[in-house]
């Protein structure tokens, strides 16, 4: 069991998704441009009115006046929230509940956070993937804080001429959230820099007074404002913990694919989790998963700009796939002991809020579009061909479900996508990443395997 000490997360909070000033790299720039459909918002009607219901859906949730179907209570789901605050990115340990109670029990026998600065992790293999997948996320999550905020790497360096000519071609604007909300940057209680969050533009923010992840005594206030941790300054688009959620859950979710869809709900969960607890819009999980789950899908492929990286705290991959076979190597090895049985057999076993089909669907398919209105009414209702736009996305299920090809798996994704035109969904192929529903594309891919597998017999 290899024991490691965490230095890129400050208390609650991993640093990288706080604000640093650095260049934007070529991963960076695609994620940019991808995301840059928020910036022009403010210029339509339709986009007014997108801007609108954000506001409106993200304080609904967090006073719990808009009742989600949540997997626990609002009141259990609150807690979860509080704790769902800390980021486990050396290990994804807060995520492993996903895997079932047994699995997650087994994962957690081999990594856990001993306290916020150390944690133990599974092997080697599966730490350095780990690591280097959050960092290539992380930093594509991170430089569009302050590049949507007020076009700078940290709030005061200016971003890249490459950078600053997305903004320039699309004709946006910066600090959307804080302009239509009522706070613009600098102003009394926005944030300095643009984009204020919920708990500054919103009326009002439920308080939530618990149990942090370690057990201490918690609450969002504290969490938001300080001391424990301090988000008035730090811009709100993207999501970094959705980005984070989305990252470690796919990976797991590749990793032991017989959890796929429990995993993917748990993504969504802890997305939404951020606007519960008042730090994030909707606007703002929805491009943290975009981002995240694009970014998978390219390192999954092995692109060139995503592979053989030289990255803050991680060891390089040159194979992702490889390192992939790897870890998951180690990490079969580890949960078939710990569990006792076959991996498909454990994975059966959940008592506990991943256990009911019905509501995991229904808990993730509120989260899909979060009800936001069209932009992009051209591309509402239309099927956009995966494979055609973005035939790396596949990857999402082949290395999942590797008797299935890319062509099979692109239809899946096509066959099963939401319903499109949303804020993000321009007609780009970073954009078609917004309307992926893996829940629902997971479910079709396992029947299709087994069904292979059995005319295979």
């Amino acid at each position: 069991m290899k024991r490691l000490t965490r230095t890129a997360i400050t208390l609650w909070l991993s640093a990288a998704f706080i604000g640093s000033a650095e260049a934007q790299t070529a991963t960076n720039l695609a994620v940019l441009k991808g995301l840059s459909p928020l910036s022009v918002l403010g210029k339509s009607q339709s986009g007014r009115a997108a801007l609108s219901s954000n506001y409106t859906v993200t304080g609904g949730i967090q006073t719990g006046d808009i009742r989600q179907p949540t997997l626990l209570p609002f009141a259990e789901q609150q807690q979860q929230a509080l704790r769902d605050a800390f980021i486990t990115d050396g290990n994804l340990a807060e995520l492993a509940d996903g895997l079932g109670t047994t699995l997650g029990s087994a994962y957690a026998a081999r990594a856990h956070y001993q306290d916020r600065e150390h944690f133990t992790s599974i092997s080697q293999a599966l730490a350095d993937l780990i690591a280097y997948t959050n960092s290539t996320t992380g930093s594509d999550s991170n430089s569009g804080k302050y590049f949507f905020a007020n076009a700078t790497t940290d709030g005061k360096t200016p971003v890249s001429a490459e950078a600053a000519d997305i903004l320039k071609q699309n004709g946006g604007g910066s600090d959307v959230f804080g302009v239509n909300y009522g706070r613009p940057a600098g102003t009394t209680g926005a944030d300095a820099y643009g984009d204020s969050r919920p708990f500054q533009t919103e009326p009002q923010i439920l308080p939530i007074i618990g149990r942090d992840y370690f057990g201490a005594p918690a609450n969002n206030t504290v969490y938001n404002r300080g001391p424990v941790m301090n988000l008035i300054d730090s811009p709100s688009f993207p999501s970094g913990h959705t980005t984070y959620g989305y990252m470690g859950s796919i990976l797991l979710a590749v990793l032991v694919p017989e959890r796929y869809p429990e995993m993917i709900t748990r993504a969504s969960e802890y997305g939404n989790d951020r606007i519960i607890v008042g730090a994030h819009y909707a606007m703002d999980v929805l491009g943290g998963r975009t981002l995240a789950t694009y970014d998978l899908a390219h390192l999954l492929a092995n692109d060139p700009a995503y592979v053989g990286q030289t990255l803050k705290g991680a060891a390089v991959i040159k194979d992702y796939p490889a390192a992939l076979s790897a870890a998951r190597a180690d990490l079969i090895t580890v949960l078939k002991a710990n569990c006792g049985a076959d991996i498909a057999a454990c994975a059966k076993d959940d008592t506990g809020r991943f256990g009911n089909p019905a509501m995991n669907q229904a808990a993730y398919d509120v989260t899909q579009t979060y009800g936001l209105p069209v932009v992009y009414p051209n591309n509402f209702g239309v099927t956009e061909d995966v494979g055609k736009m973005a035939p790396e996305a596949g990857n999402l299920l082949t290395a999942a479900f590797p008797s299935l090809t890319l062509d099979e798996a692109n239809q899946i994704l096509t066959d099963t996508e939401g319903p499109g035109g949303g804020f993000l969904d321009d007609g780009s192929s970073f954009g078609i990443y917004s309307r992926l529903n893996l829940y629902a594309a997971s479910l079709a891919a396992k029947t299709l395997a087994d069904h292979k597998a059995s005319a295979a017999k």
